[in-house]
């Protein structure tokens, strides 16, 4: 598109408008646009344990079927209270729904992630999977600013049932840190 900017007897002078823009399309769950029902896990690798105990999600639930959730840190209130222990609690009942495993996921080291989990009781029942660098996170878009109370970006808070890697219920809470539709008890209604 041109623009005349000045036009004196016969002679004009014009000047190019440039117009930039760019638009992506993306198929990804990681482009901007939080998972969604249908989308495949990423394969992105978390810390068990130790830094060195690495476990790719995507690969994790390869021909498995069982629940994602995440919370904004171990050892908050919200999680430590209500979040993590109605999953410990609900176990059997997520076995009888034919969850095959139950993965907690949080931006924390991993040598908290154990701990937390040692502290209530979900050894056996709960993997316990550390982000360390937001990278999960990151690629799922379900990223938290929480750089004012918790010192970095978290994530939001959320439950998703994974169906050989492709995710089939998503419940996100919608202030991501809330504790209604996420809760262990909304995935066994």
């Amino acid at each position: 598109m041109i623009r005349v900017l000045a036009a004196t007897r016969a002679r004009f002078t014009v000047i190019p408008r440039v117009f930039s823009f760019s638009r992506s399309f993306s198929t990804s769950s990681n482009n901007d646009m939080p998972i969604k029902v249908g989308d495949k896990l990423p394969s992105v690798e978390l810390a068990e344990g130790t830094p060195n105990d690495k476990v790719n999600i995507a690969d994790l639930f390869k021909g498995k079927k069982g629940v994602v959730f995440a919370v904004p840190g171990a050892y908050t209130p919200g999680c430590t209270k209500t979040h993590l222990p109605g999953f410990v609690n609900d176990f059997d009942q997520l076995r009888a729904k034919g969850m095959e495993l139950i993965v907690c996921v949080s931006v924390n080291d991993p040598f908290v992630m154990s701990s937390w989990g040692q502290d209530l009781k979900a050894g056996g029942k709960i993997r316990m999977l550390a982000d360390t660098c937001c990278e999960f996170t990151k690629a799922i878009d379900m990223e938290l600013d929480a750089t004012n109370v918790l010192g970095n970006v978290r994530s939001k808070r959320y439950a998703m049932v994974v169906e050989d890697g492709v995710v089939t219920v998503l419940n996100a809470e919608p202030d991501g840190t809330g504790l209604t539709c996420s809760l262990s008890s909304e995935l066994l209604k």
